[in-house]
């Protein structure tokens, strides 16, 4: 019988650490003056007191290390567990929220979706506003963590070539999962105050700055205003994109390049086809924008790129509402949002890498046709790529594919309009956050449609931060047989 003690032991640490952070909040609402201090204190309470009672119940059964399975278990509760738990200061707190609404708020953030279920986001107190961030924040070095410690173990979908033992720095291998997940905190936390200050010298409130900062460097995209990034200057847009950036790259790779070694970032593949890909939809949607106006302008660029950026890392912030701009841009943003950023980053989708391997294994199967008794081999990075991984990306398009199909329908049968549905169904499973229409468009929200497709989007961004391919293993009977 699986042992699930290690389990809880875990999970509630962790569910300990985030009431901790409530704090934060319940600081920032002392200071405002604002008299809502206290629903950050009983939440951490409550919190606290929940997780720790769990770790400390489950901790007779805590051993080396966890079993593949457990694995498996911890991964999926994580996302599953601390959302419920982060959802409590929407519930007692100033939006008075649903528990719809606000699972489906602690979802979004934490899985860094960015949707969001409330309007009016410039009367929230800052606590609230704090907490959203902080949830952003922490969603995004846990989905680091996840990606360069855990999926890779796990085997899915196609991350086996990432596992740690794999980066070699000229000759000197990287330390252990646990110390690369150490030092990637520590630059993501120097990512993220960089952020803050160069949004502080471009002009942003210090307040706004840093919870911006925790959303930029999370590709999280939830803002403090209902309009996003609109009313900001050109300085503060440009800021965002190159953070954007900067947080769509693999982040083992920052690792390196403290470490003395510049070349594999320069190398990477994934690094190459990212930038080369933003480059030409921004040159695209751009030269559209001018075509239809008739003159070049840099405002156009701009959003252009800042917005082509934000779609393709699942960031989600908006500077112009670009559903107005025409049917082809907005056919290329859907799309683009589906590449996503690179394996190892905050970012997220299918992940850029995945896309180089399927054209890899086509290059490869059409040279076969044309040449039956050669023998080709898929490459990346100059590495041959085994069958397993081969696979696994098979599996995982193939299940992205589906999962995007069902629950596309499912919105559509509580009453959703075809865009709305297949948009939101998209956005959430890809953790992108805006989808399309006047709906869930860029200057709209999740506010309005019905509590059933909320719940119904709340488990397709639970699916797609995990990867689907895990929600699924968990889900078949092998699994759960001794």
């Amino acid at each position: 019988m699986l042992d699930l003690r290690p389990v809880g032991y875990v999970i509630g640490l962790l569910v300990t650490a985030l009431g901790l952070t409530m704090l934060g909040p319940l600081a920032a609402d002392l200071q405002a003056g604002n008299g809502h201090w206290p629903v950050f204190l009983q939440s951490a309470i409550i919190t606290c007191l929940i997780g720790g009672l769990v770790s400390i119940s489950c901790a007779n059964g805590v051993g080396e290390g966890l079993s593949l399975r457990q694995t498996f278990l911890v991964t999926a509760l994580v996302w599953l567990t601390l959302p419920m738990f982060g959802a409590i200061p929407f519930v007692i707190g100033a939006t008075n929220a649903s528990i719809t609404n606000a699972v489906f708020e602690a979802m979004s953030g934490l899985t860094t979706t960015g949707a969001t279920a409330f309007s009016g986001l410039e009367a929230m107190p800052d606590g609230l506003k704090l907490w959203r961030g902080i949830l952003q924040w922490l969603g995004g070095v846990g989905i680091i963590v996840v990606a360069m410690v855990f999926l890779p173990e796990l085997r899915v979908g196609g991350m086996q070539i990432f596992r740690s033992e794999s980066f070699d720095t000229m000759g000197k291998i990287l330390p252990r999962a646990g110390e690369i997940a150490a030092n990637i905190s520590v630059i993501y936390i120097v990512l993220t105050m960089t952020c803050a200050m160069s949004y502080i010298v471009g002009g942003m409130p210090p307040f706004d700055a840093m919870i911006h900062a925790m959303t930029t460097v999370s590709t999280g995209g939830m803002a403090n205003q209902d309009s996003s990034f609109t009313e900001y200057s050109a300085s503060i847009h440009y800021t965002a994109i190159i953070f954007m950036i900067l947080a769509a790259l693999p982040f083992v790779r920052y690792v390196q390049l403290i470490a003395g070694t510049a070349q594999p970032l320069y190398r990477d593949v994934q690094v190459h086809a990212f930038l080369l890909t933003i480059a030409i939809c921004a040159l695209l949607i751009s030269s559209w924008v001018w075509s239809r106006d008739g003159i070049m302008t840099e405002t156009a660029l701009r959003e252009a790129l800042f917005n082509v950026v934000s779609i393709m890392s699942g960031t989600g912030y908006s500077n112009a509402d670009y559903i107005t701009w025409g049917t082809f841009p907005v056919t290329l943003f859907f799309f683009i949002g589906l590449i996503g950023g690179c394996a190892g980053s905050t970012s997220c989708s299918i992940k850029i890498f995945r896309y180089q391997l399927l054209f890899a294994s086509v290059k490869s199967q059409i040279k076969q046709i044309h040449s039956p008794h050669g023998i080709f081999t898929p490459r990346y990075e100059g590495r041959p790529v085994g069958e397993d991984v081969l696979n696994s990306v098979m599996a995982f398009f193939v299940a992205f594919l589906i999962s995007l199909g069902v629950f596309a329908a499912l919105l559509g049968l509580t009453g959703l309009d075809f865009i709305t549905s297949v948009s939101g169904a998209a956005a959430a499973l890809a953790n992108i956050g805006p989808g399309l229409g006047p709906v869930i468009g860029p200057s709209g929200s999740y506010a309005d449609i019905n509590d059933a497709a909320k719940w119904i989007l709340t488990i397709a961004m639970f699916v797609g931060r995990l990867e689907i391919l895990v929600v699924l293993t968990l889900l078949t009977f092998q699994f759960w047989r001794e």
